[in-house]
């Protein structure tokens, strides 16, 4: 009986290990044990980091929406309350774009809330 070796899912996993590893320095893209590693402690902060960019993201939204608003009369909470009462449906990365782009648009929109909790 012939002895079999499983060398196609072997050369199969190794290829994509190492295909996953396109781009890392020195040992880390060509040896197997290192490669290893280093694919495992980068998927890791991958799965991490994309969790972390939502949070870095909706910051800098309200940091940007609390800037435009204190230069319109409002303190940040003060605004998002005006706007949670007046049902208007912006939600932050709408607010801070119109406050980077459109000042007079978000002006408005200060007013608006203003308005609602007058």
């Amino acid at each position: 009986m012939a002895r079999v070796t499983n060398a196609v899912a072997t050369k199969r996993r190794k290829k994509r290990l190492l295909k996953r590893a396109k781009g890392f320095i020195g040992d880390r893209k060509n040896h197997l044990r290192l490669t290893k590693d280093a694919v495992m402690k980068a998927m890791a902060f991958n799965y991490r980091d994309r969790k972390a960019k939502k949070r870095d993201f909706r910051r800098l939204w309200n940091i940007r929406i609390g800037i435009a608003s204190k230069i319109n009369g409002l303190s940040y909470s003060r605004l998002i309350d005006g706007l949670n009462k007046s049902q208007c449906e912006l939600n932050r990365k709408m607010l801070a774009d119109l406050a980077m782009n459109d000042p007079e648009g978000f002006a408005q929109v200060a007013t608006h809330a203003k308005e609602a909790l007058a």
